[in-house]
């Protein structure tokens, strides 16, 4: 894991500190940033997120999809995690907490566009960073390639219709049409283009000129990711500053989902007797987020300066430091799978 991945949360931190202050001190440029858009659609941050998301499918082999039948039952823990559990806990939890336990606290109309964050992180399992918790714990690299590029492709047809029905009976109005063309943008797009990179790049099946490409695009994702955060936290710097509670209130049920679908897939897969080389990024999987994706749409969903975009943004403040402890805690417990 690399000096960016290792101290994920610092910077992202940094970033968020950085986009408050900036916000604060030139609140008419970030409006100017704002405005630039189009359906929708903000232009600089859509750049952004291509950054982060571009390098990351074409590291997607779907060639592997052939082996999917030799141990089907990691995958099946996989599946069952993301689309069957995950974004309705998610749901559930965003409600109980911003409808129930924190009205108090919260206005309805934020509280509904925190919720629908929190749905659009539950939505989008995890394409990029769960590589890096899976080599952590020393899983099986071409199985989890496979999972990721299953989960990529039912995300393609299952994304905007799960996420319209748990946004619908949340209360909020989906326009079918933003959430698809964002389906379409941010998933179906760069995964043909990614494809296409990949069968160029690596005619020769040996990696070694893929690998060398992966390896000099990456400063440019980093750069897309940390400036989203900047700006992201400069469009949200003004009611951050007016309700600091507001980042702890939304964090709370996040760590809630995370932990909790953490503990139902480790056991599951202790119960159905994984190796812990299937077991480990199988939960790894079904436990992080596609956070990248849920930004996005949640920008073009609700607008720059939402709710939903902000609670999209602390899921990234959240996820990476909770995620090294679940690596830590599956490491420690390997003699369980053995």
């Amino acid at each position: 894991m690399g000096l960016f991945e290792r101290y994920l949360s610092l910077w992202v931190a940094l970033c968020i500190a950085l986009g408050v202050l900036l916000g604060n001190l030139a609140p008419g440029v970030f409006g100017q940033i704002a405005a630039i858009e189009y359906a929708h659609v903000n232009l600089v941050v859509a750049v952004l997120i291509w950054l982060m998301i571009y390098p990351m499918m074409i590291q997607i082999d779907f060639t592997s999809l052939k082996d999917v039948g030799k141990k089907p039952k990691g995958l099946i823990l996989t599946l069952v995690i993301n689309w069957l559990i995950k974004p309705f806990t998610m749901a559930l939890l965003g409600a109980l907490f911003f409808k129930v336990l924190f009205a108090g606290w919260v206005d309805p109309q934020s509280a509904a566009e925190y919720i629908a964050g929190m749905i659009l992180l539950g939505v989008a399992p995890c394409t990029a960073m769960v590589f890096v918790w899976s080599q952590l714990t020393k899983g099986d690299p071409n199985y989890t390639l496979v999972q990721v590029s299953i989960n990529d492709i039912i995300m393609i047809f299952a994304f905007a219709p799960v996420t319209a029905f748990l946004l619908g009976i949340s209360d909020i109005q989906v326009p079918w049409e933003t959430l698809l063309l964002s389906v379409v943008l941010y998933v179906v797009l760069p995964l043909i283009i990614g494809a296409i990179t990949r069968s160029k790049l690596d005619k020769a099946n040996d990696h070694s000129r893929l690998a060398a490409f992966v390896a000099a695009f990456k400063p440019w994702s980093v750069i897309g990711l940390l400036a989203t955060v900047v700006l992201l936290f400069g469009f949200q710097a003004q009611t951050i500053l007016d309700k600091p509670m507001v980042i702890g209130l939304i964090a709370i049920p996040l760590l809630i989902q995370t932990y909790g679908i953490f503990a139902i897939a480790y056991l599951a897969a202790k119960q159905m007797r994984l190796p812990h080389n299937i077991a480990a990024p199988a939960c790894m999987i079904g436990t992080s987020n596609f956070f990248e994706l849920a930004v996005a749409v949640a920008i073009s969903l609700f607008g720059l300066h939402s709710g939903a975009a902000l609670a999209t943004v602390v899921g990234v403040l959240v996820e990476v430091p909770v995620m090294l402890s679940l690596v830590w805690f599956a490491n420690r417990t390997r003699h369980w799978f053995e």
